[in-house]
């Protein structure tokens, strides 16, 4: 009978066994290694591509705080002259007032029944003084200034009996609010049309 000795050839195959799984585990452990660096290579290009854009997005939002600043002074600058056409535009209106005012005091006289002997405009209160031939001429002029719109609240002060050159007239007193007169707005000049050649 032949023997054959099979211990030797167990031990070569656990030893086989024992490779294989070491391998195995080397091999697994490299591929660990090499996903676990590629996606820390991968994460660190993404990271590195979001600070590139932080710090693209910090330069431009400087940019347009600079662009902000420059349009907040040029806001203030346009409120500013605002303000001083709104005062040169209420200086000129005021300086026509005064001659808006007289032109319109004289066209609401009641003709040869009444003369104005004092005319006192303050800010807004104009005090009227004057003789009329009687309380109804008094009466219409209070209408009249009441109704051409440049002057509210007519009020009559005083009406006295009042000796003239031997003429018995009215002498009244007439308190009333300076309404600021309107300013004609300007008219839009038209461009002349080009005619064609």
């Amino acid at each position: 009978m032949i023997r054959i000795n099979l211990l030797p050839f167990r031990a070569d195959r656990k030893k086989e066994n024992v490779r294989r799984q070491v391998s195995l585990f080397l091999l697994s452990l490299v591929l660990v290694l090499v996903v676990a660096f590629y996606y820390n290579f991968v994460l660190n290009s993404k990271i590195g591509k979001l600070n590139k854009k932080i710090q693209n997005t910090n330069t431009e939002l400087t940019k347009y705080n600079e662009i902000n600043k420059e349009i907040a002074r040029i806001k203030k600058n346009l409120e500013n002259l605002r303000k001083k056409m709104a005062v040169i535009e209420q200086l000129e209106s005021d300086r026509h007032a005064p001659v808006v005012l007289m032109d319109t005091m004289t066209q609401v006289l009641v003709a040869k029944r009444m003369w104005l002997t004092n005319l006192i405009v303050e800010e807004k209160l104009v005090k009227i003084t004057g003789i009329a031939l009687d309380e109804k001429t008094v009466a219409d002029f209070m209408v009249r200034l009441q109704n051409c719109g440049l002057y509210s609240n007519v009020e009559l002060k005083t009406v006295k009996r009042t000796e003239v050159e031997k003429t018995n007239l009215k002498g009244f007193q007439i308190f009333c609010t300076k309404v600021p007169p309107q300013q004609p707005k300007p008219v839009k000049k038209r461009k002349p049309k080009r005619v064609k050649a």
